[in-house]
């Protein structure tokens, strides 16, 4: 797996593969992950591998996280939907690497090459009002509320970026 870059505690592969078993254990966990990235059915390891395959095609700006010390997959992280100078944040962290500062780590990381590869200037995500755990990090990283729904808030951010 190709590092791109790396943090204290994490290097960022592209993705793979060879991890579509963590994967698949990541979003079929649908209490302590899927359903706070719009999983609400499992999903298989065809589809799963058609759609490593589909980001790869399309170079996508999403990164598996793994943690340098142990080589434990940590989770996944992305820009998606990347024109305009904006792009979306997407999170993803196993039920058993949560809690453990890996969110405070990757996002500014993942912020700085939004803005120094992708030439991005602003960046937004989509939270549900329930993962109070979510927003308080992303508050933490400079994200700040511009919108809501019932069912979501809406964050962005521009640089300059403060630390978390």
């Amino acid at each position: 797996m190709k590092t791109v870059f790396e943090t204290k505690r994490i290097r960022y592969v592209e993705l793979s593969e060879l991890l579509i078993s963590d994967y698949l254990r990541m979003v079929n966990d649908i209490e302590n992950v899927g359903r706070l990235i719009g999983r609400t059915e499992p999903v298989t390891e065809e589809a799963e591998r058609e759609w490593v395959r589909g980001k790869l095609e399309e170079k996508a700006s999403i990164f598996s996280m793994i943690d340098k010390e142990s080589g434990v997959f940590i989770g996944n992280i992305e820009l998606m939907d990347v024109h305009d100078g904006g792009g979306e944040l997407g999170i993803a962290i196993t039920a058993d690497q949560q809690e453990r500062g890996y969110g405070t780590e990757a996002i500014p990381a993942i912020l700085q090459y939004g803005v120094n590869v992708c030439g991005l200037h602003r960046i937004f995500l989509k939270a549900y009002p329930f993962n109070v755990r979510a927003i308080h990090v992303y508050e933490k990283c400079g994200f700040r509320e511009y919108d809501r729904t019932a069912d979501d808030i809406f964050m962005e951010i521009r640089p300059p970026f403060p630390a978390c």
